[in-house]
C-alpha cells in the first residue's frame, strides 16, 4: 500500500469535489435564502482537507496498484459523505444532527432517495438544490468523473474505474483509453440529464423543479424537491416524462453510446440483458395494474394504469419516486415491488440492485446446473447472447450474491434488534442496500422517525450497495491487510 498515493489522489478528488459546492452557493445568493454561508465555510473547508492531503503527498513517489484502488475508491465515498454532511449540519434551516446530516449526504450520495427530512416544500432553495445535486453526482460515479484528469497526474485510473463502474463485468471500454470512456459516459449522461430537464419544463415544471428533478430522474435517486414527490404536479404527462427517462437511466450506458456513434438502435435490440430487463418491467407492470384494478385502488383505468406502471419503473429501476402511498396498496402489490427492486436496473447504468445481468447468470447457472442432473455427461456452456461466459465470472456472480445475502441478513437482524418493526426491518435494509429509498411500515413515507442506530446501520448499508459490497467487504477483510 502506498500511502502516499492515496493521500494524493483523496487530495486531488477533494478540491475536484469542492467545486460542486459552488453551484449551490450560487443558488443561494440567488434566492437570499440565508444558506449562503454555510456553504461558503463548508466549500473553504474542503479545499483545506484537500489541500493538506495533496501537500503531504507532493513531490513523493507515486505508483498505484489494485489494493490502493479498493482503498482510495471506499475511503472517498466515506470522507465524501462526511462532507456532503456539513451543510446540512451548519445550516439552521434544516438544522440536523450528525447522525441525521451524514443519512441524508450518504442517501444522496449513493442515489438512495431516503430523507429524513420533512416539510420539503418550505426548506430553502439551495438545499433543495444540494441534495438534488449530490445525487447526480453520485449516479454515475464522481470518481468516474475524476478519472478523465486523473491522467494529467500521471497516474493511471484503471483501478479506480473498475472498482467504481457497477456490474460483474468491468473491462468493456468504450474508448481504448480510461479517461476516454469516463467522458463518454459523463457527456451522454449530462445530455440526457439537459434532454430530461427540458421535458418536465414543456410539460409544466418551472425551471427549478425541472432541473432538480431532472438530476435525479437520471440518477435513479428519486430524490425530490417536495413531499408528495412527483405527484406534487398531479400530471399524467410528467409521471410518463419519468417513466421514460427513468427506463433509459436504467440501461447500460454503453448501450446508448454505441447507439449514439453507430446512429442505429441495433444495439439495444441486440443485447439480452436490456431485453430481460424491459420484459421483468412489462410483466410486473401488467401484475400490478390487475391487482390494482382488482382492488378498485384508483376510480379509473387510465389512472390504474398511469400508477401502475409508473411505480413498477421507479420502484423496479431504483429511483424511488412517488405519486401515491403505495406501502399503502395491497400487500401482494407492494411486497411485489420491493422485490422487483432487488433485481435493479441493467450492469453499467446508474441504478442499484443486484443487476438484470446477474440475476440472468443466475437462473442460467441454476438451469445448468439442473440439466447437468438430467444429463451428467453432456457439456453445458452458460451464454449471454452468443458470448460464452466464462467460469470465472459465474463464480463472481455466486460470490457476490453470497455476500448480499449475507450482508442483507445481518444487517436485517441487527436492524430488528433495534427494535424496529419486521416489516419495517425487512423492507428498510432493502431499500438500503439496493440503493432504492422507500420502504413499507416506518420507512414508507420517510425515515425521520426511526432511531439513531438503524440510521448508521442502513447508511453503512447504502455505501455497500453503492459500492456493490465487494469494494467495502474486502478492505474490512484480515486478509486484505496481510498482503
Amino acid at each position: 500500500m502506498n500511502i502516499f498515493t492515496i493521500f494524493h489522489l483523496l487530495g486531488v478528488l477533494l478540491l475536484i469535489f469542492s467545486l460542486s459546492l459552488l453551484p449551490p452557493l450560487f443558488v443561494s445568493w440567488l434566492y437570499q435564502d440565508g444558506i449562503f454561508i454555510p456553504f461558503l465555510t463548508s466549500f473553504v473547508l474542503v479545499i483545506a482537507v484537500g489541500f493538506i492531503f495533496w501537500l503531504v503527498s507532493f513531490n513523493r513517489r507515486r505508483t498505484m496498484s489494485a489494493n490502493d484502488g479498493f482503498i482510495i475508491v471506499a475511503m472517498f465515498w466515506i470522507a465524501l459523505s462526511i462532507i456532503g454532511a456539513l451543510p446540512f449540519m451548519l445550516s439552521k434551516t434544516p438544522h440536523m444532527n450528525l447522525t441525521n446530516a451524514l443519512f441524508e449526504s450518504v442517501s444522496g450520495l449513493t442515489t438512495t432517495g431516503a430523507t429524513v427530512l420533512v416539510g420539503l416544500d418550505s426548506l430553502p432553495q439551495s438545499i433543495l438544490y444540494y441534495r438534488q445535486q449530490l445525487q447526480w453526482l453520485g449516479g454515475m460515479g464522481i470518481i468516474v468523473l475524476a478519472v478523465a484528469v486523473l491522467p494529467m497526474l500521471g497516474i493511471g485510473g484503471v483501478q479506480l474505474f473498475k472498482n467504481e463502474i457497477a456490474g460483474p463485468v468491468k473491462n468493456t471500454k468504450l474508448h481504448p483509453k480510461i479517461a476516454e470512456t469516463a467522458k463518454a459516459l459523463w457527456r451522454i449522461y449530462a445530455g440526457l440529464t439537459l434532454i430530461c430537464a427540458l421535458c418536465y419544463w414543456l410539460a409544466g415544471m418551472d425551471g427549478f423543479d425541472a432541473i432538480c428533478h431532472a438530476f435525479s430522474t437520471i440518477a435513479i435517486g428519486g430524490f425530490s424537491t417536495h413531499d408528495a414527490s412527483i405527484g406534487y404536479f398531479n400530471s399524467s404527462l410528467i409521471e410518463i416524462i419519468a417513466c421514460f427517462f427513468m427506463l433509459i437511466a436504467g440501461m447500460n450506458f454503453a448501450l446508448h453510446f454505441g447507439a449514439f456513434k453507430s446512429r442505429t438502435l441495433r444495439h439495444y435490440l441486440q443485447n439480452a440483458e436490456l431485453r430481460l430487463y424491459l420484459f421483468i418491467l412489462a410483466f410486473v407492470s401488467i401484475l400490478i395494474v390487475i391487482n390494482l384494478l382488482q382492488n378498485k385502488t384508483f376510480e379509473s383505468f387510465d389512472r390504474t394504469l398511469i400508477q401502475g406502471i409508473f411505480h413498477t419503473i421507479s420502484i423496479g429501476t431504483t429511483t424511488g419516486f412517488t405519486t401515491t402511498d403505495f406501502y399503502n396498496w395491497s400487500g401482494f402489490a407492494a411486497i411485489l415491488l420491493l422485490f422487483t427492486s432487488f433485481i435493479g436496473g441493467c450492469a453499467g447504468s446508474t441504478g442499484g440492485g443486484i443487476k438484470v445481468v446477474r440475476f440472468m447468470l443466475l437462473i442460467k447457472q441454476g438451469t445448468r446446473e439442473i440439466n447437468q442432473l438430467i444429463h451428467p455427461d453432456a457439456c453445458f456452456q452458460i451464454r449471454i447472447g452468443k458470448q460464452i461466459i466464462s467460469p470465472k465470472i459465474i463464480n463472481t456472480v455466486w460470490g457476490f450474491f453470497a455476500l448480499y445475502v449475507a450482508s442483507y441478513i445481518l444487517m436485517y437482524l441487527a436492524l430488528a434488534a433495534t427494535g424496529l418493526d419486521l416489516i419495517t426491518a425487512f423492507s428498510a435494509v432493502g431499500a438500503s442496500i439496493n440503493n432504492l429509498g422507500p420502504g413499507l411500515g416506518e420507512v414508507g413515507l420517510n425515515y425521520a422517525n426511526i432511531n439513531d442506530t438503524a440510521k448508521w446501520i442502513l447508511s453503512f448499508g447504502m455505501l455497500l450497495g453503492r459500492l456493490e459490497i465487494f469494494t467495502l467487504l474486502v478492505i474490512l477483510s484480515p486478509e486484505f491487510w496481510h498482503r
